[in-house]
């Protein structure tokens, strides 16, 4: 039996993976800032600990993590899941807007990891799954601001999986693509207050599109639900998992792209080393 911890469980993926989780025999540590949100969501189990936590407060993660390992022993499953969209172009985005996004989605998940790692640690075993997006790996026009807290959350994940590898741990940032989830309702996503026109071509289409593709996605939650127990079950798990058929086109596309330009340029950025010495 596994003990997972998820982040943001009341609904959406975290929701579905707990459900799977328990449904497979596992226990799940499920977080909330309303726990009985949670529970609405779940019902009551005996496996299942619904507990209080906003990311934004690291002393509440801290006393999540100590609840969880007290109740069932130890955490083999960090799920980092807690987070929301923000719809806008780059200069539409304020200050303040920014700032309150990466708060939960930058600053909220490594509050969570600080306060699960040590655990993990001590006991040399554990994994942690950090929910990027396809926007986390390529650029689009409209999700500048939220793709650079995912753009974050994929390089914070490379690093401290060669960190904590000799220490029994495994991290792997997942990257959905579009599932069929509440991701673009208005209870999720948050567009910025200000719009301007010159943006209309651009970021205008995205917005658009929104509004369309909402409930329209193609990814099925449900099967991302059961990707998830295939990835905590891996004996030599990932360092990325792209999800969704989307994602994979997207990456594969922007792989050539990279190609591409890398060819046409090579000359001048190989350009600027120091000349070798010759004898």
């Amino acid at each position: 039996m596994r003990i997972w911890f998820i982040t943001g469980a009341s609904r959406g993926f975290g929701a579905l993976i707990a459900a799977e989780a328990l449904a497979q025999g596992d226990a799940v540590v499920a977080t909330a800032r309303d726990p009985d949100a949670v529970t609405a969501s779940l019902g009551h189990h005996e496996r299942l600990l619904a507990t209080r936590l906003d990311v934004t407060k690291a002393d509440q993660a801290h006393e999540a993590a100590g609840l969880a390992v007290k109740t069932f022993g130890r955490i083999d499953v960090l799920v980092n899941n807690a987070g929301y969209g923000l719809l806008g172009a780059v200069e539409e985005a304020s200050a303040a807007e920014v700032e309150r996004l990466y708060a939960t989605n930058v600053f909220g998940l490594l509050a969570v990891t600080r306060a699960v790692l040590p655990h993990m640690r001590r006991q040399r075993s554990g994994h942690i799954m950090n929910i990027s997006s396809v926007g986390g790996y390529s650029g689009y026009a409209g999700w500048g601001v939220y793709g650079s807290t995912k753009f974050a959350v994929e390089g914070i994940s490379e690093a401290l999986g060669a960190e904590v590898a000799p220490l029994g741990i495994h991290v792997t940032v997942v990257e959905p693509g579009f599932f069929r989830t509440d991701f673009l309702d208005d209870n999720s996503l948050v567009r910025t207050r200000l719009e301007i026109d010159d943006y209309s071509e651009t970021v205008g289409k995205t917005r658009a599109h929104a509004v369309g593709a909402n409930h329209a996605q193609p990814g099925d939650p449900s099967k991302l639900a059961r990707a998830f127990m295939q990835l905590a079950a891996a004996t030599a798990p990932p360092t990325r998992l792209p999800l969704g058929s989307d994602t994979v086109a997207r990456i594969e596309a922007k792989h050539a792209h990279v190609e591409n330009e890398l060819a046409a340029w090579r000359a001048l950025a190989t350009s600027t080393d120091f000349a070798k010495e010759t004898a």
